[in-house]
């Protein structure tokens, strides 16, 4: 028979959800990507890209989600770099900052296929020894 505290402590993952010796990433680049990475960040960007300044309150009918998870999710993004704000009146309106687009497009574009080669050209890497194609080891 199995014991309650079995049970929970089967069950019990809080401990080890997150690795405390994983170090965060001090590169801007890495924040800006990872800021968009979520579906409602990027929608919120969708947003802001095509209404230009936007209210907070406005934001909950394209995500579908909550005020307290938009702030939320505001506050990452302004983090990032990604967005600005400007508080007019008792709200605060949210607008994309170019710089950070002007980022994203550096990045992309500094990424490029790689030369094609003829497949039989190619070598392992994963596991390989310093055989040739075609060679068999003694």
């Amino acid at each position: 028979m199995l014991k309650l505290a079995s049970i929970s402590i089967v069950v019990n993952i809080e401990g080890a959800r997150y690795d405390t010796r994983m170090k965060r990433s001090a590169d801007p680049d890495i924040h800006l990507l990872q800021a968009i990475a979520d579906p409602t960040r990027l929608a919120i960007l969708r947003q802001l890209s095509v209404e230009g300044a936007v209210c907070a309150c406005n934001f909950t009918d394209c995500c579908e989600v909550g005020q307290p998870t938009i702030s939320h999710h505001l506050k990452v993004l302004r983090e990032a770099g990604w967005v600005e704000s400007e508080r007019r009146g008792n709200w605060i309106y949210y607008s994309i900052r170019p710089e950070a687009l002007q980022r994203l497009r550096e990045i992309a574009g500094g990424l490029v296929p790689g030369i094609a080669r003829p497949l039989s050209e190619l070598t392992p890497t994963f596991g390989a020894t310093s055989l040739g194609v075609g060679q068999r080891g003694s």
